[in-house]
């Protein structure tokens, strides 16, 4: 579907929130451990579902809201004695917290005819197009007489190219399988491999970067990550059933006199 003004008007609320969120994201990674950072985001369900509730107005089941207990609680135990607390980093992944809410709820606003790759390019797209200016403005001075100097005198010119470009690469794949897988598996499928990755990339950031982490941390991660297995599971669970209902309700409907 070719780019036009109409839509680019749905598309650029959600790119500007996938800019946010990313760039967030990135920060807290590089401001706390990235072990850490993942265990603040699995905040990210309890912020859809306060979105849910209060913005779009939805009904969010009780047990949904119970299910959320065991994610605060262990993301506030973890923050207690994590070794790399500092605000920065916890600040900025409750900023993409809510700013990837947001894009899911101008998502739903946006749906269009386009497929999920097609849609999350063109959100790519606009998302780089919307970070240029403030990069520029922001980093562009230091970054060129610092940034890239450094960098380079530290790793040479192509070492920090291909790690850049590989970085980019794979960063973008891991958004768009999951953008993509969305739409081939079922919601509890999804769910469970949604929480199977937080779990693989926090235990995998601890063993490759040697990520030192006291044992009520590492009991908060486990409570927080059961929490979000609990609410993925429950809420996949909720839409099946809905999925379900439709149909008998359109049968009856139909039978009806």
């Amino acid at each position: 579907m070719p780019m036009n003004s109409t839509l680019l008007k749905l598309l650029l609320p959600v790119a500007i929130c996938h800019a946010i969120g990313h760039v967030t994201s990135t920060v807290s990674f590089a401001a706390v451990s990235v072990s850490f950072a993942h265990t603040i985001k699995a905040l990210e369900p309890f912020f859809n579902a306060a979105a849910s509730q209060f913005i779009l107005g939805q009904q969010v089941p009780f047990t949904l809201w119970l299910s959320l207990a065991p994610v605060v609680i262990g993301v506030s135990v973890a923050s207690l004695t994590e070794l790399s607390f500092n605000w920065t980093g916890f600040i900025n992944a409750m900023i993409s917290n809510i700013s990837f809410t947001y894009r899911s709820i101008y998502s739903k606003k946006a749906m269009t005819d386009m497929d999920s790759t097609n849609l999350y390019a063109y959100i790519s797209i606009i998302a780089l197009i919307v970070c240029i200016p403030p990069a520029l403005i922001i980093e562009g001075p230091q970054l060129v007489q610092h940034g890239f100097k450094d960098a380079i005198a530290k790793v040479g010119l192509t070492k920090l190219v291909s790690n850049i470009f590989l970085a980019g690469l794979f960063y973008h794949l891991y958004n768009q399988v999951a953008t993509n897988t969305l739409q081939r598996v079922a919601p509890l499928t999804h769910a469970v491999g949604n929480v199977l990755k937080r779990v693989f990339v926090i235990g995998f950031s601890i063993i490759i970067f040697g990520n030192k982490i006291t044992t009520q941390t590492g009991i908060g991660t486990g409570i927080a990550i059961s929490g979000v297995a609990l609410y993925s599971v429950i809420k996949a669970k909720i839409e099946e059933e809905k999925k379900c209902l439709c149909p008998a309700q359109e049968g009856v409907a139909a039978v009806a006199p």
